[in-house]
């Protein structure tokens, strides 16, 4: 036990939300001294933070609302083979969101969006190896390329504007042309394709499990997890004084709300009206495969993910909107599946499992993070979009931080829960 770890006298924080977010925040608030209790009513790691592509994505500091992105949806909303699908009946609500999100799709937001994502993500690897050292959960983390895909040079070419943001991040990168790629990936089916290796990025081998022993030692560190909804957040005088669950009222000194796309209902409560969205993502898995892959790779041709996983290959991706209540839809797994066939061959497997969750999703592509404004001791970390694993832990120490008393050394104005108003 870090020495750290072995003190709760600073107060009792409340998480809601037991993904990777809100576990990440239990560890680092624990190892300030504080006390903590988990609140989830689907378990711990069992939505957004299961179903994951398990790629620790540093690159992916440039968002999906790049330039050019209104002249491509529509063409993409109505061929079955792009990777952006809509239940049409969910549009009228969908509408005032999605038109609030179309306004980034230009340069400028495009490189504002990315300063503010670069200091969450851009170092995941360590921040990932930081948090689950002297964890079970470090079995699960493996340092790895990143590699994108694409059928030629000229489709790596059109995307330069992307590849100059990352640059000046600092993502260096080796190209593999068609016979060096065929080195490195053997299983791929157009021998011409061309390739992306970014080093020093990272994969999590079964992301439902890592997120699960993480709490464990949360747990075994003297915290708690309770499986249950958090319907509201008590207030008096402007000071948080506890959370209302199925138990009734239960007093804490602060409380945290990473609950993902759950989170708008809460922070409604509260008198903050968040424009969040679930992108709703979906994932298959190809178990005992006949050959799995060396490393985590985007297929760009088709914007999914590639990821060896335990026993497994996952395939991860797909854009669709159509809310919480919806049941998922049989086309993204097609589309999934075909897409790997065209891609991989010769790879067979014995099963597949699916699975579709919902990705929280801000209308300017930036996380919330910080202290709600008339809710003292209250606060927030949540909207990560497709890169939540990747954040995570820079999120919750960034919390921690805050909650702690300390100094974080990034400017917290970007995330801030008032940009909204």
């Amino acid at each position: 036990m870090m020495a750290s770890e072995a003190r709760s006298g600073k107060g009792h924080a409340a998480i809601i939300g037991a993904g990777i977010v809100g576990v990440s925040t239990a560890i680092w608030l624990q190892r300030a001294g504080w006390k903590v209790t988990l609140f989830d009513g689907k378990g711990i790691g069992e939505a957004t933070s299961f179903g994951n592509g398990g790629v620790l994505a540093s690159c992916a500091v440039v968002p999906v609302t790049g330039p050019g992105l209104w002249a491509k949806a529509p063409a993409m909303l109505f061929s079955s083979g792009q990777p952006l699908f809509m239940k049409w009946g969910y549009l009228p609500r969908l509408a005032p969101w999605l038109m609030k999100y179309m306004r980034h799709c230009n340069a400028a937001d495009t490189r504002r969006i990315a300063a503010a994502l670069a200091p969450i993500i851009s170092d995941s690897l360590a921040d990932h190896e930081a948090l689950a050292r002297g964890t079970v959960a470090e079995k699960y983390l493996h340092p790895s390329d990143y590699v994108y895909v694409y059928n030629d040079r000229s489709e790596f070419e059109s995307e330069a504007f992307s590849w100059s943001i990352r640059s000046e991040y600092g993502f260096q990168w080796d190209e593999l042309s068609g016979p060096s790629l065929r080195v490195y990936l053997p299983q791929l089916a157009k021998r011409d394709s061309f390739g992306i290796r970014l080093k020093n990025h990272g994969r999590i081998s079964d992301p439902g499990a890592y997120v699960k022993a993480l709490a464990e030692h949360v747990i075994s560190q003297g915290g708690e997890f309770v499986q249950t909804d958090v319907s509201d957040i008590e207030i008096s005088n402007g000071e948080v004084t506890g959370i209302v669950t199925t138990h009734g009222l239960q007093k804490f000194d602060k409380v945290v709300l990473n609950a993902g796309v759950w989170s708008a209902k809460l922070m409604k409560r509260l008198g903050i009206d968040v424009p969040l969205e679930s992108e709703r993502g979906y994932h298959m898995e190809l178990w005992d495969p006949s050959e799995t892959v060396p490393a985590p790779l985007m297929i760009s041709a088709g914007k999914f993910v590639v990821t060896p996983m335990d026993g497994r290959i996952r395939l991860a991706g797909i854009l669709e909107f159509g809310g919480l209540d919806a049941a998922p839809s049989e086309a993204p797994y097609r589309l999934l599946e075909k897409k790997f066939r065209d891609a991989f061959p010769k790879i067979s497997w014995k099963q597949t499992t699916r699975w579709m969750g919902h990705r929280p999703a801000t209308s300017d592509s930036i996380p919330v993070i910080g202290e709600l404004p008339g809710a003292k001791g209250v606060f927030a970390g949540f909207g990560h979009h497709h890169v939540g694993l990747t954040g995570g832990p820079a999120t919750g120490r960034l919390l921690s931080q805050i909650i702690d008393g300390a100094k974080p050394n990034i400017d917290l104005e970007p995330y801030s829960p008032l940009r909204f108003k």
